[in-house]
C-alpha cells in the first residue's frame, strides 16, 4: 500500500508542477520546478523516501520516452544530418571520455583513472527533454535542433556503453584493448538498432492479423503499442545489445512500418493523446526522481568526504564547477574544429557546423545540458568490486554527476535565453506559404477525385439519386476546395470567409452540445445516445479549433 501511495503522490506532483509553472508570474522551466518539488518531498520534514533502482528506472521510464522521441524525429532530416550526429555521438563522446577523464584524474587524484573515465562516460550524454523545457519549442533553428535531438537520442547509448566498458575494466571482468572495445561497441550498437527494427516489423505484421480477429478495437491495439518500446528494450538487453538504441530504432521505424497510417480511425485519434499524456507523466517522474535523490546524495557525500582524509568537502563543489566548465569548453572547441575542418576539407558537401556563427556555436554548446540518463548511469555503478572491496571513490562520482546535472540546467536557464534574444529562428512567412502550397496541391487532387466520383454516381443506375442532387453536393464540396487553390489576391478574402464560417459552426456546435445535455437531463435520450453524439461533436469541434490555430 505504501508503494501505491508513493506512486499516486509522484503523479500528483507531476500534475501540480505543470500548474505551478503556469500560475507563477515569472517563467521557471518545468524540469527545474520538478527537481525542486522532488527535493522538497525528500526533505526530512516531509520524509518521502524512494529507493532509486537504476536498472528499474532505465526499464520503466526511459524506453517509452526514447520511443516517443524516435517516433517524432523526422527520419529524412535525421539521415540528412547523419554526419553531424555521427560526429557528435561517436567523436565528441570519445573525446569527452578521454579528455574529461584525465581532467577528473588530475583534479581529484583520489579517483583512479578508470573510475574517472567511468564518470566522464556518464557525463557525455545530453538531454533534449531538458533543453526543450528550458528554451521552449521552435526557438532554436530547426536544423540545429534536429541535430541536437538526434545527438541526444543516440549518445545515451554511446555514453552508457562506454560506462559499461569502464566499469567492467574496473571490476576486472574485461581487459582493455582498442580493437576489442571498438568491435564490442559496434556490435552492441548495430545489434540494438536491428532488434528495434525487427521487433517493430513483427509488431506491424501481427497487428494486422490481430485486427482481423478482434476487429477495430482501439483499446487492445493501444495496449499492444504501449508494450512495444518495452519489448524492444528488454529483448535487446537480454541478447546483450543496446536496449536504448533498440527503443529509439523502434520509435523511428513505427511510422515507416505504416502502423499508424493503416490503423483504424479510433486508434489514430487516441494514440497522439495517450502518448502525449504518458510523455508528460514520464518526463515529470524522471525529474522528480532526480530531485528526490539530491538530499540523500548530498548527505551521503558530505559524510563520506568528512571520513575520507584525502578529500576536502569544498573540493567536491570546486570540482563540479571545473568539470562542467571543461565539458562546455570541450564541446565548443569540438564544434569549432568541425566548423574549420568542414570549411577546409569539405567544400563540396560542408557540414552544417560550417555555417555556424560564434553565437550559434555557443548556443549549441550551452544546449548540451545533462539529465536523467547521467543520473541513472552513475547510480548504476556498483558499490563493491568483485573481491568485495568498495568501488573506488563511488560517492565522489555520484556527487559530481548530480552537481554537473544541476549546474548544466541552471546555467542553461540563464545562458540560452540570452543567446536566443533577438535571434531569428526562421522565416514564418515561408512556413505559411509552404502550408498554403500543400493545401492547394491537396485540393487540386481532391477536386479531380470528386469529378470522377460525380461522373461515376451519375452513370450508376443502382444509386438512384437525382442528378441535380449529385451536382449540388459535388459543387458545394468542390467550391470549398477551390477556395484553397485561389491565387494570392483572393486568398485573404477566402481566409476571412473560412474564419467566419468556422465561427458560425463552433457557435452551432456548442449550442447542440448544450441541447444534448438538456435532452439527457430530461431523460428524453439514453446515456449511450448522448455519449455517441458527444463524440461526434467533440471530433468536429477539435477539427475546427485545429484549423483556427
Amino acid at each position: 500500500m505504501e508503494i501505491f501511495f508513493t506512486i499516486l503522490i509522484l503523479i500528483l506532483m507531476v500534475s501540480v508542477s505543470g500548474v505551478i509553472t503556469k500560475v507563477i508570474p515569472f517563467r521557471i522551466p518545468l524540469p527545474i520546478m520538478q527537481i525542486a518539488i522532488g527535493a522538497l518531498l525528500a526533505w526530512p520534514h516531509f520524509g518521502l523516501h524512494v529507493d532509486f533502482d537504476p536498472e528499474l528506472f532505465l526499464v520503466l521510464l526511459i524506453p517509452p520516452l526514447l520511443f516517443v522521441d524516435g517516433w517524432k524525429t523526422p527520419t529524412r532530416e535525421f539521415f540528412q544530418n547523419g554526419r553531424e550526429i555521427f560526429i557528435l555521438v561517436l567523436g565528441l563522446v570519445l573525446v569527452t571520455v578521454v579528455g574529461i577523464g584525465y581532467v577528473i584524474y588530475w583534479l581529484l587524484p583520489s579517483i583512479p583513472l578508470i573510475a574517472a573515465f567511468a564518470l566522464a562516460a556518464v557525463l557525455s550524454p545530453t538531454d533534449a527533454v531538458a533543453l526543450s523545457s528550458i528554451v521552449g519549442r521552435g526557438r532554436i533553428p530547426k536544423r540545429m535542433m534536429s541535430v541536437l535531438e538526434g545527438e541526444a537520442l543516440m549518445n545515451d547509448a554511446s555514453g552508457l556503453v562506454a560506462l559499461k566498458f569502464a566499469v567492467a575494466i574496473a571490476m576486472g571482468t574485461m581487459i582493455f584493448t582498442v580493437s576489442g572495445v571498438t568491435l564490442e561497441f559496434f556490435k552492441v550498437a548495430v545489434g540494438g538498432l536491428l532488434i528495434g527494427i525487427a521487433v517493430t516489423w513483427i509488431y506491424s505484421k501481427s497487428l494486422r492479423i490481430m485486427s482481423r480477429w478482434s476487429g477495430d478495437d482501439p483499446a487492445t491495439q493501444m495496449i499492444l503499442m504501449l508494450l512495444l518500446p518495452f519489448a524492444a528494450y528488454l529483448i535487446a538487453e537480454h541478447i546483450g545489445f543496446s536496449g536504448i538504441l533498440s527503443a529509439v530504432a523502434s520509435g523511428m521505424t513505427i511510422s515507416k512500418a505504416g502502423v499508424i497510417r493503416n490503423a483504424p480511425l479510433a486508434m489514430r485519434l487516441r494514440s497522439d493523446n495517450v502518448w502525449s499524456m504518458l510523455e508528460f507523466v514520464f518526463n515529470g517522474l524522471v525529474f522528480i526522481m532526480l530531485g528526490l535523490q539530491l538530499p540523500g546524495i548530498w548527505e551521503t557525500s558530505v559524510i563520506q568526504a568528512e571520513l575520507d582524509p584525502s578529500v576536502e568537502t569544498w573540493m567536491l563543489f570546486v570540482a563540479v564547477f571545473i568539470i562542467y566548465t571543461a565539458l562546455l569548453l570541450l564541446r565548443f572547441s569540438w564544434l569549432w574544429l568541425m566548423k574549420r575542418f568542414s570549411r577546409l576539407l569539405l567544400k563540396k558537401r560542408p557540414l552544417q557546423f560550417a555555417s555556424y556563427t560564434y553565437r550559434e556555436l555557443w548556443l549549441a554548446s550551452f544546449a548540451g545540458v545533462r539529465g536523467a540518463i547521467t543520473l541513472a548511469g552513475v547510480l548504476s555503478i556498483p558499490s563493491f568490486l568483485t573481491d568485495g572491496t568498495p568501488f573506488p571513490a563511488r560517492y565522489q562520482l555520484v556527487f559530481i554527476a548530480a552537481g554537473v546535472i544541476m549546474l548544466s540546467i541552471f546555467i542553461g536557464v540563464l545562458a540560452l535565453p540570452l543567446l536566443l534574444h533577438n535571434f531569428k529562428v526562421g522565416d514564418k512567412l515561408a512556413d505559411i506559404n509552404e502550408m498554403r502550397m500543400a493545401k492547394a496541391a491537396m485540393a487540386e487532387v481532391a477536386i479531380v477525385s470528386l469529378n470522377k466520383m460525380e461522373e461515376r454516381l451519375s452513370a450508376d443506375a443502382q444509386e438512384a439519386l437525382d442528378p441535380e442532387v449529385i451536382s449540388e453536393v459535388a459543387s458545394r464540396v468542390t467550391g470549398y476546395l477551390r477556395r484553397r487553390t485561389a491565387g494570392q489576391d483572393e486568398m485573404e478574402h477566402n481566409l476571412l470567409i473560412e474564419d467566419l464560417e468556422r465561427r458560425f459552426r463552433l457557435t452551432a456546435l456548442r449550442a447542440e452540445r448544450a441541447e444534448l445535455y438538456h435532452l439527457r437531463a430530461t431523460k428524453e435520450i439514453s446515456n449511450e445516445t448522448m455519449r455517441t453524439l458527444l463524440l461526434d461533436l467533440d471530433l468536429m469541434e477539435a477539427l475546427l479549433i485545429d484549423k483556427e490555430h
